[in-house]
């Protein structure tokens, strides 16, 4: 499964440097910084939990032994990335649409609520569960990086985060003092696979059907993201062609499944924060080389259990900062309040995922929870329905606000109506823990009247709004600047 989406990267990454070359080139601008691709993680978590696990329960479940359930299910994944890829194809003709349409407030705003709950927070998590490790090095990247005071000999900041913070974790690990569990280095266990095209996915497109509505939102969602990231890079002064971009993470998807990969590429949050660290037009031909054949020989795995999750969280930590600041810096002032409501589902969506694991809540309890009658629906039920889709919401939310702020209401009445009917077959603030898509007259229970509830209140908001649209109050200009 590894190789071939090695294999994926590989491509994508160095499409993108060829891009970045041509750009500068073209533009004569030599600052030109490639755009990063690599593997999307909610997909590549998501598609583990709700296709591949379950795939392989049920086929077990039909008789089939370990070994031939298992090759199905890798079948089955790669008929689902080939499905997911061919998606993006017809996606990404739209992009340059969409980033023209919707304001930056929704484009930036919901890549900062990424970086605020689950680039920023999730790793603080990790930088103070071993804070003398953690710590010291987040002050380096800090240091260096963000406050620009240089290290003596002009040494890399993170090269010296990370240096100095696995140094600290080797050599102070053993006696206890680092504050989490500790681990010897790792042997070395190199192998090597080459990723083969195959058409063994033709076996799996049929039963990979039964699970397309829960892979298709992760296909839309990396669409989404692209179309975001590569706003984000316009915004930090590289002027990417947007279906470009998407085509190539549309191919690179295409070419893992066909090679036997099962998680999906996409180009990733942190353009400008890698252009901040001075990277330029080549750095993805080293990230893509060392993805591509790390992955073939087990590098990969074996980098990322010497380097402790401490260590490597400052450098996320960073990213989220970049993406904050600039979803701020690159919109209007006055949408300001769009861009920190464009928040919100993504800080849902973590709260969904940390509810969701059953170290914290028990499956039964977590089950139970989702359906509590009361006066309301239940607040479980609504924090997994406000997370889930939670990219596309925050997009469609932010450029809600922001095109409200600047008094045009009746488009904002049209932002509502689509979220209305996304909402409804659960493309976004899907009922289901999964984030399955559905017709809504099939779900049971109080998750049913999430699609009706919540497509209603944004319906009738719109039909507010348009009645609105008629007074003279709401023609007045806007009083932000």
């Amino acid at each position: 499964m590894f190789p071939g989406t090695a294999l994926g990267v590989l491509f994508g990454d160095l499409v993108y440097t060829w891009m970045a070359f041509r750009l500068a080139r073209k533009t004569g601008n030599r600052e030109v910084t490639a755009m990063p691709l690599g593997l999307d993680t909610p997909s590549t978590i998501g598609i583990a939990l709700v296709v591949l696990g379950p795939c392989f329960l049920a086929m077990k479940a039909r008789g089939m032994g370990e070994r031939d359930a298992a090759m199905m299910t890798w079948y089955v994944g790669m008929a689902t990335m080939v499905m997911i890829g061919v998606l993006k194809l017809i996606l990404s003709f739209f992009g340059r649409w969409i980033q023209k349409i919707v304001p930056q407030a929704g484009l930036l705003g919901s890549l900062a609520g990424i970086g605020l709950a689950l680039i920023g927070l999730v790793p603080l998590v990790d930088i103070f569960g071993m804070p003398l490790v953690g710590l010291i090095a987040l002050g380096l990247i800090l240091y260096t990086l963000v406050a620009e005071i240089p290290l003596p000999r002009h040494i890399p900041g993170v090269f010296a985060a990370v240096a100095l913070g696995t140094g600290l974790y080797y050599i102070l690990g053993p006696s206890g003092f680092i504050g989490g569990s500790y681990s010897a280095p790792p042997s070395p266990d190199f192998h090597f696979a080459l990723p083969i095209p195959t058409l063994a996915f033709i076996d799996g497109l049929v039963p990979a059907l039964t699970y397309l509505p829960i892979a298709i939102p992760f296909g839309i969602l990396t669409v989404v993201g692209g179309i975001n990231v590569t706003e984000s890079a316009r915004v930090a002064g590289d002027d990417f062609n947007t279906r470009d971009i998407l085509l190539t993470e549309a191919a690179a998807t295409l070419l893992a499944g066909l090679t036997g990969g099962v998680a999906q590429s996409t180009p990733y949050i942190g353009q400008p924060a890698y252009k901040h660290m001075g990277s330029r037009s080549g750095y993805t031909v080293l990230t893509g080389v060392f993805i591509g054949i790390g992955g073939m020989f087990g590098i990969v795995s074996f980098i990322v259990e010497l380097i402790p999750r401490a260590v490597l969280a400052p450098i996320l930590v960073f990213v989220a900062l970049d993406i904050i600041v600039q979803s701020f810096h690159g919109s209007p002032v006055r949408h300001a309040p769009a861009v920190a409501f464009a928040f919100f589902p993504t800080v849902a969506r973590l709260l969904a995922i940390k509810l969701g694991n059953p170290d914290f809540v028990s499956p039964e309890n977590f089950t139970r929870l989702l359906s509590v009658p009361g006066k309301a629906l239940p607040e479980l039920l609504v924090t997994v329905a406000l997370g889930n889709g939670f990219i596309v919401t925050g997009m469609l939310w932010g450029g809600f606000l922001a095109v409200l702020i600047d008094r045009q209401v009746r488009t904002a009445a049209i932002y509502l109506f689509i979220l209305a009917l996304l909402t409804f077959f659960g493309v976004i603030h899907s009922a289901s823990p999964d984030g399955l898509m559905y017709l809504p007259w099939t779900l049971a229970g109080l998750a049913r009247q999430i699609p009706y509830q919540f497509a209603a209140a944004y319906g009738v908001l719109g039909l507010v709004l348009i009645a609105l649209s008629f007074t003279p109050q709401s023609k007045e200009l806007p009083l932000r600047a």
